[in-house]
């Protein structure tokens, strides 16, 4: 997809000034008590290259690291979210990434959310950035960290090897609509490898053909198949690629009502999310939420958290 305009809604704070933040954030952590609002009216209204250069002038005007000292004085939630807009983009993909396979269990929704949704070019940097900063590479933690199928789509997904060319083979789409057709619903159990090949390997105007092709060979949608051929983790991967493949604010809307639809927030979903995507397609992401569910993400945030965690989230998420 080419690159439309900036549908963030954190855009560019004019008349900018670095020294002026930095005095702000001083203030806000200086002497008893901590003064939350004043760190979200800076963090949440510049961009991460604005906030760059507020972490520069900071070390420099005070010799410490501005996450540091933010870290020692916020927790929680709040914390979270202030550290992750302090980082550049593919270095937060790669710490939440690492975060996902540290200790026991995997957070294996982070892995899928990440890898399913980044272009070459992000995954490329993510590639990079985390090697440099965990001295492995991503994919010997992946590959570690996972197993069977799962591990090879995700693996697949890490070479960023995804033709991005907008060409359509006719011909092409149709046989891989039937090779794919033929290795789930015609046959008995399901030969995965032919659902990766095509999934992870052609460009996305192809990848359309087929869907729609797979509609007419079928009489389903690619979505309702792989919900029927497969289970757990492998299943949710290759729903996630065939969402961001069509729709992915879309895609995005749908993980934040999950995140917080029903009992309990999943908090590290929801976090990333706003995040991540507060720059990119966060006005995309709102219109495509309030179109499928028929309430403004800003009401779902407001109902589902509190305090300075909601405050902050709500400023990443524009108004209504």
């Amino acid at each position: 997809m080419a690159a439309i305009g900036n549908r963030g809604t954190v855009t560019e704070a004019s008349g900018f000034d670095a020294e002026a933040d930095v005095q702000k954030l001083r203030g806000a952590m200086k002497g008893t008590g901590t003064d939350e609002a004043a760190i979200i009216d800076v963090l949440a209204h510049r961009t991460i290259a604005q906030r760059q250069r507020i972490k520069e002038a900071y070390k420099q005007t005070v010799g410490k690291e501005l996450a540091d000292d933010l870290s020692s004085e916020l927790s929680g939630n709040f914390k979270s979210v202030v550290l992750g807009l302090l980082m550049l983009a593919p270095v937060y993909d790669a710490y939440e990434l690492k975060h996902a396979m540290k200790g026991a269990g995997t957070e294996e929704a982070c892995l899928i959310d990440i890898l399913a949704s980044r272009t070459n070019d992000e995954i490329n940097t993510i590639n990079s950035v985390y090697k440099k900063e965990y001295g492995k590479t991503l994919e010997q933690d992946v590959s570690g960290d996972t197993s069977g199928m799962f591990k090879r789509v995700l693996v697949s997904l890490l070479t960023a090897g995804r033709d991005e060319s907008d060409k359509v083979d006719e011909a092409q789409a149709v046989q891989d609509a039937k090779d794919i057709y033929e290795a789930g619903e015609a046959r008995w159990g399901t030969d995965e490898v032919k659902f990766l090949t095509v999934l992870c390997v052609r460009n996305r105007n192809h990848l359309l053909r087929v869907f729609e092709e797979y509609q007419k060979i079928s009489g389903k949608d690619i979505e309702e198949s792989i919900k029927r051929e497969m289970s757990g983790c492998l299943e949710d991967v290759f729903l996630a690629i065939v969402k961001c493949i069509r729709n992915k604010p879309a895609f995005f809307a749908e993980r934040l009502y999950k995140s917080m639809k029903g009992l309990g927030t999943t908090d590290s979903v929801l976090i990333r999310i706003m995040v991540a995507r507060a720059e990119i397609d966060m006005l995309d992401i709102k219109a495509q939420f309030l179109k499928m569910y028929g309430k403004t993400l800003h009401s779902f945030i407001k109902g589902d958290t509190s305090g300075d965690y909601r405050k902050i989230l709500l400023e990443l998420c524009g108004g209504e």
